[in-house]
């Protein structure tokens, strides 16, 4: 695992890369981070009225996953 997924991460969420999102998503070794990002595109997809709050848990965890990542 390196950070330049977290990176990855942070640039297709800001620049609205959805499709790279996804593809980082199937190509990460993170399963959380996996998991953040497919539920972040099910609620952007089917659950508008979610969309904000798994946006705001994927930004929690890539805050988290990159702070942790500088200490190892």
């Amino acid at each position: 695992m390196t950070s330049t997924d977290y990176d990855k991460a942070v640039h297709f969420l800001l620049e609205k890369q959805w499709d790279n999102l996804f593809v980082l998503m199937m190509h990460t070794n993170d399963d959380f981070l996996s998991k953040r990002i497919y539920d972040f595109l099910c609620d952007f997809q089917y659950h508008p009225n979610q969309l904000i709050y798994s946006h705001d848990r994927l930004i929690h965890y890539l805050d988290h996953a990159q702070q942790t990542y500088l200490f190892i």
